[in-house]
């Protein structure tokens, strides 16, 4: 007894001198006054006396109690477990919610020991407390063996455990223990209902809250109304009619006043399509905190309806609200989506003001607008400035640097980002495999094809064989292509096939274009891009039967080419243009000045490429036509309209077609800009009569 006494003093002794320490080094801290280091010094060194006075007298007991005020754990489970000690309920339950607070699960273990190894029989309360615990740190199983053990149980412990398997993915055990259940309440209902929305099986969420319904015993609260809500709102229900219903119960029964329903109504009309229906809800629900701004936000741009999402971002900055990392990804991602590179500039200075973290993906996200939006400069500037650049950060540079006509630059960074440590993942290689096309590397790319399985240990996506696809046949490398897609561990798609296709029209392999034309035509027999393509090819290689049939079968199927639209932003203005529009206020000022360019771009040996343009009309009509494409008029609007030697910089629909690639190479030189085009293939860098494409997209 006295060994075990002296044990014990030693481990306060030892205590005692850690904690001197602790308060020596508060002591020097410059962040506390003069007197409250010393009150912290002499509080702490009083509590050690007293714990060693305490244990001196083999009042236990007591001196776990100040322990667990302390929340000295491990001190206090040595305690705990001297045979000496009898701890009381209280201590007991103390240590456990700290486990719980601190999910300690091997000190958790070591209390429920000393239980059984004290003879300490706990009561229903106690063992509630275990059974919590055992659920929070993940081992259901052990509190349900607990369970299983215990000689009385009340509603509490049958709640905990219908909860804790349901909320860690045991949805048929929490089901089985909610149905033997000898009473039930709302906290049982709900944890059962939200634990199937969770578990992504609505249809029993549903069927249960109906259950729950004819119960004139129970009365929704606003946490089982909102998994109800969440269940009629998810993708294999998505049903209105039945969320409306929940709706006029929340009416019905006063629960429309509460935030929490609000946002879950909101939640279920955006996600069943009824954006309008959302807003309304978002607009009636009082202190509305930036989750819920967000959500609203984020409906708008999943519905497309950009302008209002833009509109009601404004909105929230002016709300006093302050956005989350959450919110900033959300509009960046849609500014690089719809290319709208000056609100991304301004949601940038906002961020900055407010100081946001460059840790945060709010910052990747930035990164990945400028590239999107063809400022790669900035996006590199943004890139340099984050401490610790992620994966999305290092692969949105990558592949902007690879879009925007710089293959070197985008391979330069890889193997700055292999040298960093950092695993790149597939997206980071449709970059790499995008700037070795660029950059003529055939070899280069298919030894980083190659390297993605053997080295990196990632499996080759349906991306990846497009990438590598291009790559060989825009060099006309056809029998290597062929090889690979034979070799294919999934069914070519139609990106592989398009990108095959582009390659033949090049090079004049009508066999093989027709190959994937074929292919295309099964895949998507609307897209009127491949009729188009084929066409052209047939057409180059003077196949004019084969061009009418083309022809023939688009009217038979109705299919329409998709008609070209062209933009340029001038002071925060969207100018649109299509193919010989004259709605523009300064049209006739365009014209003039086109008219003028295509006298001087003949002089300098421009040669309109006609062979493409699939009108049964005369040699002047179809250059006549080419001459006012929607790209030709937004370039000779940007001109008339910005400061000489200004970047312009344009967004096209479509891919833009060969003879308006050739012109655009002709105005650059001629006026002496640096024009910017990007189609729906990538961006193209005129400058000095040449693309940074290389005459290929």
């Amino acid at each position: 007894m006295r060994a075990n006494l002296r044990a014990s003093l030693k481990l306060t002794s030892h205590s005692f001198s850690l904690h001197i320490h602790s308060a020596c080094t508060i002591r020097s801290s410059s962040s506390f006054s003069t007197a409250q280091k010393e009150k912290t010094f002499f509080e702490s060194a009083n509590k050690d006396q007293m714990i060693t006075r305490l244990c001196n007298e083999n009042k236990f007991n007591e001196a776990l109690q100040i322990l667990c005020e302390q929340r000295r754990l491990k001190e206090a489970i040595q305690l705990l477990e001297r045979p000496e000690t009898r701890p009381s309920a209280t201590v007991f339950s103390t240590l456990l919610r700290i486990c719980i607070d601190n999910r300690a699960l091997e000190e958790g273990k070591r209390i429920h020991k000393s239980m059984k190894c004290s003879g300490f029989r706990p009561g229903v309360v106690i063992s509630n407390r275990i059974l919590d615990f055992y659920c929070k740190c993940d081992k259901p199983f052990d509190a349900h063996n607990l369970f299983v053990e215990m000689p009385e149980r009340d509603l509490c412990s049958w709640n905990i455990m219908v909860s804790g398997f349901a909320k860690l993915g045991l949805i048929d055990e929490a089901r089985k223990l909610f149905d033997e259940m000898p009473e039930k309440d709302n906290f049982s209902w709900t944890a059962m209902i939200s634990g199937y929305v969770r578990q992504n099986k609505p249809e029993c969420a549903l069927e249960l809250y109906r259950v729950m319904q004819r119960d004139e015993n129970f009365k929704c609260n606003k946490f089982t109304i909102s998994s109800a809500l969440a269940a009629s709102a998810s993708a294999s229900v998505q049903s209105l009619r039945l969320g409306k219903e929940i709706h006029g119960h929340i009416v019905r029964t006063g629960l429309d006043s509460d935030a929490v329903v609000w946002s879950a109504l909101s939640d279920m009309y955006g996600k069943c399509g009824s954006v309008d229906e959302a807003r309304h809800i978002f607009d009636r629900t009082k202190d509305k905190d930036v989750v819920s701004w967000t959500a609203m936000i984020d409906r708008y741009f999943g519905d497309g309806r950009w302008e209002e999402a833009f509109l009601l971002f404004s909105c929230l900055m002016e709300s006093g609200i302050r956005p989350n990392d959450f919110t900033f990804a959300g509009v960046l991602n849609a500014c690089a989506h719809q290319t709208t590179e000056h609100f991304g500039k301004q949601v940038h200075g906002y961020m900055t003001r407010i100081g946001f973290d460059p840790l945060s993906f709010a910052a990747s996200a930035l990164v990945h607008m400028y590239a999107k939006c063809g400022s790669v400069d900035s996006a590199y500037k943004v890139f340099k400035r984050l401490p610790k650049p992620d994966v999305v950060s290092w692969t949105s540079l990558i592949n902007g640097y690879a879009q925007n006509g710089q293959p070197s630059e985008a391979l330069q960074l890889f193997d700055l980002l292999l040298k960093s440590g950092t695993q790149p993942d597939h997206i980071t290689f449709v970059g790499v495999l995008s700037a070795c096309t660029h950059a003529g590397l055939v070899d280069k790319g298919l030894e980083y094809f190659y390297s993605i399985k053997d080295k990196h240990c990632l499996t080759h996506t349906a991306d990846h064989y497009a990438c590598v696809i291009d790559l060989l046949s825009r060099f006309g490398r056809f029998k290597e292509a062929e090889e690979i897609i034979s070799q294919m561990p999934m069914k070519p798609d139609k990106f592989l096939w398009a990108s095959l296709l582009g390659g033949c029209r090049v090079h004049g392999n009508v066999e093989l274009a027709k190959r994937a034309a074929e292919a295309l035509f099964e895949i998507e027999p609307e897209n009127a891009a491949t009729y188009v393509t084929i066409a052209n090819v047939y057409a180059t290689a003077g196949k004019w039967t084969e061009v009418a049939k083309i022809r023939q079968v688009m009217e038979e199927k109705g299919v329409v080419k998709k008609p070209g639209i062209s933009w340029i932003n001038l002071q925060r203005k969207d100018y649109v243009f299509l193919v010989g529009d004259k709605s523009h206020p300064r049209s006739k000022e365009i014209y003039e000045f086109l008219g003028e360019l295509w006298r001087r771009m003949k002089e300098e040996g421009y040669v309109p490429d006609i062979d493409n343009v699939l009108h049964d009309v005369e040699e002047e009509q179809k250059e006549q036509n080419l001459s006012y494409h929607s790209e030709k008029l937004a370039v000779a609007f940007g001109i008339i309209a910005s400061p000489p030697g200004t970047q312009i910089k344009i967004f096209k629909n479509l891919r833009t077609c060969v003879d308006c690639h050739t012109a655009i190479k002709y105005i650059s030189k001629i006026e002496e800009r640096r024009i910017i085009v990007r189609d729906s293939s990538r961006f193209h860098c005129f400058e000095g009569g040449s693309c940074s494409c290389k005459d290929y997209w």
